[in-house]
């Protein structure tokens, strides 16, 4: 009888929670956990998480809410840039096979004014940051494992040194962001003279830099982390502080040059990989990096309004690839390797603005102070900053990266504003 009763009850507890709103919010925040945590290691979890996320959010949504929701511009914007590439798919020339392959990375961008709108209402954002950072600090120390011991990697094609999954490019875009966001409350801690704490993030900061300069070196961090420090410092900083700071991080990457081989034989490509493309038209990275930006600036001017259509990249590269006579000028992309540059060829002017007024407004959600506008706002800044060299906002990992931190932070920061007192409210 008493198992026949603890069934019942666990029946009707079962039933209580599948009719709660909030069970059904919660269960949409540990997924949303899980994707953050999985997006590091796995592509396949985070489809699976996401996919699960947005399951959750139906069965309660208010959907005259979010259709209000919708009209914002942080929302409309990347609803615009997806709906641009449907769109163009009608004035292509590419196959329908490519077209519609090419329409596949904006699809992600339909998941942000979800995030947006969840998470200005659930309080659970910062489980979502944690996650991520955790995850980050378990790869590091996984990628500091497989640099002695190249044999312990699960990656599948070959060894790349100290990379136990995916490659070097999205491993140094997660702990480039996670080191400079770190940097905000570590500066809180010291105001606050919480020192131990402040030391042991500022430990968790200087791991990632250490990996990036004697394990997994890339080019596009070094350019990048410089410039988002830069953007902290003139944020959250006093001139005194600046000028102390900047000292010890010059101090700090003399040693990591004198000390990393790796540092320097990677900062040595990026001349040694221009001579060769300039002298003898080599397949270089740099190289051909210029040489797709050389032509998509020529495929953009022959339709500079709405472009060549979505997927048509590719064929155009095809196209001038004949009787190519270097190794460079034969090579045949589908992706230029510049965000603003994918976009304009694919959509001409109509497509730069609606991804510059993303970008814009989605700066613009965080104008404000707190570790939630600082994390927003470094997730936006990079993203601008590493598409001069990629395209980084249609990337899988990078994109995820850009839906999910401007997702959740800005969702957190409208909640923030919705529930501040207004004017007047004190004396009511």
């Amino acid at each position: 009888m008493t198992a026949l009763a603890q069934k019942e009850s666990t029946s009707a507890l079962l039933l209580r929670r599948l009719r709660s709103p909030a069970a059904w919010s919660e269960t949409a925040d540990v997924f949303a956990v899980l994707t953050a945590a999985s997006l590091p290691w796995s592509t396949s979890l985070v489809g699976i998480f996401n996919a699960l996320m947005l399951v959750c959010m139906v069965p309660f949504l208010d959907l005259r809410a979010f259709l209000q929701h919708l009209k914002r511009p942080i929302c409309a914007a990347p609803i615009a840039l997806f709906l641009l590439a449907l769109v163009g798919t009608l004035w292509s020339d590419a196959a329908w096979g490519a077209r519609l392959y090419a329409v596949n990375p904006t699809v992600k961008l339909l998941v942000l004014p979800i995030l947006l709108y969840h998470f200005e209402r659930s309080s659970r954002g910062y489980w979502v940051f944690t996650a991520f950072l955790v995850s980050c600090a378990l790869l590091a120390a996984a990628s500091w494992l497989v640099a002695f011991y190249p044999s312990l990697t699960i990656k599948p094609g070959g060894i790349e040194r100290g990379i136990i999954v995916k490659n070097h490019i999205d491993q140094g875009q997660e702990f480039t962001v996670c080191a400079v966001a770190l940097a905000y409350p570590v500066v809180m801690l010291l105001r606050e003279k919480r020192y131990w704490l402040a030391g042991l993030l500022t430990a968790l900061a200087f791991s990632f830099l250490a990996n990036m300069a004697f394990v997994v070196v890339s080019r596009t961090a070094l350019v990048t982390v410089p410039i988002m420090f830069a953007v902290f410092a003139l944020l959250h900083l006093r001139w005194r502080s600046i000028l102390i700071i900047t000292a010890g991080l010059v101090v700090a990457a003399l040693v990591a040059w004198q000390a990393s081989p790796y540092l320097r034989s990677t900062a040595d490509t990026f001349s040694s990989d221009y001579q060769l493309y300039r002298e003898r038209g080599a397949a270089t990275s740099m190289g051909l990096r210029l040489e797709f930006w050389r032509k998509s600036l020529g495929f953009f001017a022959e339709a500079p309004i709405r472009g060549h259509g979505t997927g048509a990249t590719r064929g155009l590269f095809e196209q001038v690839a004949i009787g190519g006579i270097t190794q460079a000028s034969g090579e045949v992309v589908g992706n230029p390797h510049n965000q603003t540059l994918n976009v304009a060829v694919q959509w001409g002017v109509i497509g730069i603005v609606v991804l510059y007024a993303t970008w814009i407004l989605h700066l613009l959600l965080f104008r404000g102070d707190g570790l939630v506008n600082w994390i927003g706002l470094l997730v936006v800044v990079q993203n601008i900053f590493t598409s001069l060299f990629n395209s980084h906002l249609f990337d899988f990992h990078e994109g995820w990266m850009y839906v999910l931190g401007v997702g959740v932070a800005g969702g957190m920061v409208l909640g923030a504003r919705r529930d501040a007192p207004k004017v007047g409210d004190a004396g009511s």
